[in-house]
């Protein structure tokens, strides 16, 4: 049988980090003379005895290694179990929220998917705007050590072709987890913090600009204000757009260029295929917003198709324009970009570059193989054979997630969505993008009147995409819970 300690003892010591971060926006609320400063301090009590109690039940299992198993557990449960707690501080508020609207906040915050029920954002109290700031940020940061440590090992969509690069933690997971991240962190915090640094050096306020960095360096997406970035001078927004594409290279090369080796960051054909499709769809994207406008600046019409379009591919979901307005070829851009997403070991979302360049020479090799029957074709990704196991994983994570993408599509349209924001909303819940299309839950709208049903669904969706889907469908296999 499946030891559960050390599981829950990790997972305790998230629960109580959770709650120790309540303080932050208490401690903001109080020096603001805002009222919330006491939901605030409620939710961060309730959450650490939560934390502690598990933690000092479990703290048998805390020399253990985490085995496969246990890491399939730890992965799910800690990203169900944490928005529970992140709710507390949206119903016990001025929010007010009910308790799926808390959820479905801190769910799109931890998962950096960056859907939002709330409305009138200037009007929030500072501390509920830092706390959606410090949930993607947490997020962000629990995304990279999750797909570095974790998914290589799991086997999971493909993932394994990175394990030599993201540290051999195979059978002792636990111990080696807290040194890589103790290196991610430190990049992570950094670039957060020159994130911070330019945003105020653009004309941003330092509690907007530190606010947003955290967003921004999580590809999260959670913004002070309804508008999203349209705000902002044009100097924040190139800066954004420089922050999303850093924060969408895989950390395991940051710290390789840290540690003096550069070449893996120029040289990674994750990374060279990312900023072909970056440039491609910007330059795609201006064509049609030159088409549109005759009197707009040239460098307007550029820096919008550059943002947004970053900001779908990044899965940020920052906004600056109401782009559904650029006709039905931009519309369907944006709709691919957000599905094909950043860089494997980033803060980024949706299916994966490095995906595609698996399926793409799959595809090339099977033709190859249908001109000369006879030959022996292999797929090779960066010069290498692939593994037979990796492109069964990377197939058989695309073909899940399309099916779940139909099935989230036709739930919310049973619920009573009309077919694009079902179709839409389903597809921006898996890719963890944020705002879908349609007027509603466009860039210009949010998620607010959708029905409580369509909310659990979208809810689940965005948990599914975060946890890659088949680290979550493990589960429910009989074969893993037999020992």
């Amino acid at each position: 049988m499946i030891d559960f300690r050390p599981v829950g003892y990790v997972i305790g010591l998230m629960v109580l980090a959770l709650g120790a971060a309540m303080l932050a926006p208490a401690m903001l609320d109080a020096l603001y003379h805002s009222p919330d400063w006491r939901a605030f301090l409620a939710a961060s009590t309730l959450t650490c005895i939560v934390g502690g109690a598990l933690t000092l039940g479990c703290m048998r299992g805390r020399r253990a290694g985490l085995s496969i198993e246990q890491a399939f557990l730890l992965t799910v449960l800690a990203w169900v179990g944490l928005p529970l707690f992140g709710a507390l501080p949206f119903m016990l508020g001025e929010p007010d929220a009910s308790l799926v609207d808390a959820v479905f906040e801190a769910v799109s915050g931890l998962t950096t998917t960056g859907s939002t029920i709330f409305s009138s954002l200037h009007d929030m109290p500072p501390g509920i705007l830092l706390w959606r700031a410090l949930l993607q940020w947490i997020g962000g940061i629990g995304i990279v050590v999750f797909a570095m440590v974790f998914l290589p090992n799991l086997q999971v969509g493909g993932m394994q072709l990175f394990k030599s690069e993201s540290f051999d933690t195979f059978g002792k997971i636990l111990p080696r987890a807290t040194e890589i991240a103790s290196s991610i962190f430190s990049i992570y915090f950094i670039l957060t913090g020159l994130c911070a640094v330019a945003y105020s050096a653009f004309g941003m306020r330092a509690f907007d600009a530190i606010c947003h960095a955290m967003t921004t360096i999580a590809t999260g997406g959670f913004a002070n204000y309804d508008t999203s970035m349209a705000g902002f001078t044009p100097g924040a927004q190139y800066v954004a757009v420089f922050f999303m594409l850093a924060a969408s290279l895989p950390f395991v090369r940051y710290v390789q260029l840290v540690n003096g080796t550069a070449r893996p960051l120029f040289f990674d054909p994750q990374i060279r295929a990312f900023f072909v499709i970056t440039a491609v769809a910007v330059a795609l994207l201006t064509s049609v917003r030159v088409a549109l406008s005759e009197q707009d600046p040239l460098e307007l019409e550029f820096r919008e198709a550059l943002f947004n379009g970053v900001s779908i591919l990044t899965g940020t979901g920052y906004a600056t324009a109401d782009y559904s307005k650029w006709g039905h070829f931009a519309i369907s851009a944006f709709f691919i970009l957000g599905l094909i997403g950043g860089c494997a070991g980033s803060t980024c979302c949706s299916v994966k570059v490095f995906r595609y360049q698996v399926l793409a020479a799959v595809l090339i090799a099977e033709l190859r193989r249908v001109r000369r029957p006879h030959g022996v074709f292999t797929p090779r990704y960066d010069g290498r054979p692939l593994r037979p196991d990796v492109v069964t994983s990377v197939l058989t994570f695309l073909f899940v997630f399309l099916m779940a993408l139909g099935l989230l599509t036709a739930g919310l349209t049973w619920v009573g969505l009309d077919p694009l924001t079902a179709f839409s909303g389903a597809a921006t819940a898996l890719a963890n993008v944020g705002p879908g299309l349609g007027a509603e839950i466009g860039p210009t709208g949010n998620f607010m009147n959708l029905p409580d049903s369509a909310k659990i669904m979208l809810m689940l969706g965005m948990l599914l995409g975060r946890l890659e889907l088949l680290s979550v469908l493990v589960l429910f296999t009989p074969s893993f819970w037999r020992r």
